[in-house]
């Protein structure tokens, strides 16, 4: 099963994390200096807040997948939702090591499709040939200048990268 994912951006951490622990009545299963993430099985989402620096306000939707065949299969349900797909192979974000792809719907709201197979140290990977932008971890899919060729990723391992 799927878990719907949100990424707010904040401008007070501790007042955000206050007012969510208390609207969620639980505790985040994650806190760092400027990340929080709740694990929500009712409902079941993946609600994430953080203050890298965006503005306030939605930074992106998503849809978290339980496995890899998961992942797979909502890739095949963005590329029928048609624009570009940007995937991305174990790239750190939001202290988690994760395989992703990324889209815009027609209003240019970001979409995260994502399986999460590790923890990371760090919010990003901070490297700047990367496709991720660093303080938000979300590419831009229309600063793509092509699309990587099946099986590659834009942000794959590799020296001093992701």
């Amino acid at each position: 099963m799927n878990r719907f994912h949100v990424h707010l951006n904040v401008q007070d951490l501790p007042a955000s994390i206050r007012f969510y622990r208390a609207l969620f009545a639980a505790e985040p299963t994650v806190v760092k200096p400027d990340y929080a993430k709740w694990m929500l099985e009712d409902p079941r989402i993946n609600f994430a807040i953080s203050n890298t620096g965006r503005a306030p306000g939605i930074d992106h939707l998503g849809l978290q997948a339980e496995d890899t065949e998961g992942l797979r299969a909502l890739g095949q349900r963005l590329d029928a939702a048609g624009g570009s797909v940007v995937p991305e192979e174990a790239t750190i974000c939001c202290y988690a090591t994760s395989d992703k792809a990324w889209t815009e719907d027609p209003q240019g709201t970001r979409w995260e499709t994502f399986h999460t197979f590790g923890d990371a140290t760090t919010y990003h990977a901070g490297d700047a040939a990367c496709a991720t932008d660093g303080a938000r971890c979300t590419p831009d899919p229309h600063a793509m200048p092509t699309m990587p060729a099946q099986g590659t990723s834009c942000c794959a391992p590799r020296s001093g990268c992701c």
